[in-house]
């Protein structure tokens, strides 16, 4: 009996780079190539997700909108809460009956947090207070919690109106060292594992997700496991592609400290780097810095070149263990990368 293969599914990484009319007519052209979902970042202080994401929702009818990711630090788990049932709300539920709108929260970076006055002590601890207050506020009833970070006190999301059903909304963490990616595996849907590492790290990642995963007697195959995916993409000039692909590696290897580690970046050169990009960078700084990146470092995390080139290169990271790919187009149009990638099988 013939059977039809599945399509791998696909998700789009919106960051800050693309003017925001243009992101929403992409989300639909998205959605009508088969895309599962688009996170969308909470970057920098530049576009917030929680905005944008409204928008994402009202502009699309059934792809999934999750945050990538939102910082634990900047609103309280109850308004956390609350703003995320909002949002289901006006998302409504997928063909299948599932929530539109998904949680990705993350515990921020230096040196943004102290900058704002944000004290990032006890991550790991932090994290688990608000995704279990999180989550039990979803369920609707009274939640009382006292915890170092999260004091609850007789609190409920007192929807009068409205639906007052338990909102099932996934909980994802954006998790890049060992013990954030084993708590992924632990207490929620999973993580939203990081851009601009290799595939080795991935692979160590995934372990370190599937420890956390077996403390609560869950199974690998039981946790989600989406990656952001850098994808510079030309089939038409994919040396241009390479080029810019250096310049996102320039800026993460000079500003985001958690990056830079994961992505296994010779620190001699991530010094070199460091002295041409700082914080807050400007785009004139890491395209400075872009001729300092090797093409093998730039080939080895992300996906550049031609659509084939970046299809294989995808291939590899869903071999290492990731479940959704969530492709960052880093040039200026996104189509070519959705239409590479559209109704597409591994190993195709």
């Amino acid at each position: 009996m013939y059977s039809q293969a599945m399509a791998q599914r696909m998700g789009l990484y919106l960051q800050d780079k693309h003017d925001i009319r243009y992101e929403l007519e992409i989300a639909k052209y998205a959605e009508e190539k088969g895309f599962s979902e688009i996170w969308q970042a909470d970057t920098r202080l530049a576009r917030d997700c929680v905005v944008l994401m409204s928008a994402l929702l009202t502009e699309t009818k059934k792809i999934k909108i999750g945050s990538g990711v939102l910082p634990i630090y900047t609103r309280n788990p109850a308004v956390i809460a609350a703003t995320w049932s909002t949002m289901w709300e006006l998302g409504g539920l997928t063909p299948e009956g599932e929530s539109r709108v998904m949680l990705g929260l993350g515990a921020w970076w230096e040196p943004i947090a102290s900058r704002v006055g944000a004290n990032r002590r006890s991550p790991l601890k932090a994290m688990r207070e608000n995704i279990e207050a999180v989550r039990e506020l979803f369920t609707m009833e009274e939640v009382s919690y006292e915890g170092e970070f999260v004091q609850l006190d007789r609190v409920r999301l007192d929807v009068a109106y409205g639906s007052t059903e338990p909102r099932n909304i996934p909980i994802y963490i954006g998790a890049t060292g060992p013990k954030m990616l084993q708590l992924s595996g632990e207490i929620c849907d999973g993580p939203v594992l990081n851009y601009v590492v290799s595939t080795e790290y991935i692979k160590d990642a995934v372990g370190q997700v599937e420890i956390g995963a077996e403390r609560q007697g869950k199974t690998l195959e039981e946790i989600d496991r989406p990656e952001l995916l850098a994808c510079s993409l030309s089939d038409e000039d994919p040396d241009l592609a390479i080029i810019t692909g250096k310049s996102l590696v320039a800026y993460y290897l000079g500003t985001e400290p958690h990056i830079m580690k994961a992505s296994g970046a010779d620190p001699e050169l991530v010094e070199r780097v460091q002295e041409v990009v700082g914080w807050p960078a400007r785009e004139e700084d890491y395209q400075k810095a872009a001729h300092l990146i090797p093409d093998e470092l730039v080939r080895k995390l992300m996906a550049v070149g031609t659509s084939q080139e970046c299809r294989d290169k995808v291939s590899e990271y869903i071999e290492a263990g990731v479940t959704c790919p969530i492709l960052y187009p880093i040039m200026d149009k996104i189509e070519p990368v959705i239409d590479a990638f559209s109704n597409w099988e591994l190993g195709n």
